[in-house]
């Protein structure tokens, strides 16, 4: 693992210094890679829903109903094992 030195502002350092005392993490490096973790997570959700939206902006418009929207969702949903 690959050691680097930051610098935090009072208020934060003061923050990371309670998640530590309130045991929820064990040191200051624990509680940044969470933070990293989160954000990486995040951004991976991020850029999830963006592509989805190109995607479905790429599509064009469609004539079908509501309810035969609602069944090709539902129908695709089955397919992948998710409904």
């Amino acid at each position: 693992m690959s050691r680097t030195s930051i610098s935090f502002t009072p208020p934060n350092d003061e923050w990371i210094k309670s998640q530590i005392e309130s045991k929820e993490f064990s040191s200051k490096s624990d509680v940044v890679n969470d933070l990293i973790r989160k954000a990486r997570k995040e951004q991976d959700e991020i850029e999830y829903i963006r592509a989805k939206l190109i995607r479905s902006e790429q599509s064009g418009f469609i004539d079908k109903s509501r309810d035969e929207i609602l069944a090709g969702f539902k129908d695709r949903l089955r397919a992948d094992g998710e409904l």
